[in-house]
């Protein structure tokens, strides 16, 4: 797995994960952050970037940096926040490499995308 979408909304990663593997890139999906923990501790191969909205149930993307920094094994994976509204200094107070606004842009997204990881 390159890159792990995790977003609630299924339209969203459904439109991420097809851009993304047209791209050539592999993707693996989470509808909560805590889908995307159980999905990461139980995975062999880590994802070379984490895509994350922060507005979920169940978890959201707060808690799920939280829980993510506290692991050692996924606290260097590198997390982007996809969202319509987060101000840029809310991405440096979660420690990310970032963001990409909702509504998606597809290049905008492919950028920081290949940032991060490359195509398999």
């Amino acid at each position: 797995m390159t890159v792990l979408l995790v977003d609630d909304d299924f339209a969203v990663l459904d439109a991420m994960g097809e851009l993304l593997r047209d791209e050539g890139y592999l993707v693996g999906m989470a509808q909560s952050g805590r889908d995307a923990l159980a999905q990461l501790r139980e995975a062999e191969s880590l994802p070379s970037l984490i895509l994350l909205d922060l507005m979920m149930p169940d978890m959201n993307g707060w808690e799920f940096r939280e829980h993510q920094a506290r692991d050692p094994r996924l606290a260097g994976i590198p997390t982007v926040i996809v969202s319509a509204n987060i101000p840029e200094q809310l991405s440096q107070e979660l420690g990310v490499g970032g963001f990409v606004r909702k509504p998606l842009d597809a290049a905008e997204l492919l950028a920081v995308v290949r940032l991060h990881c490359r195509p398999s």
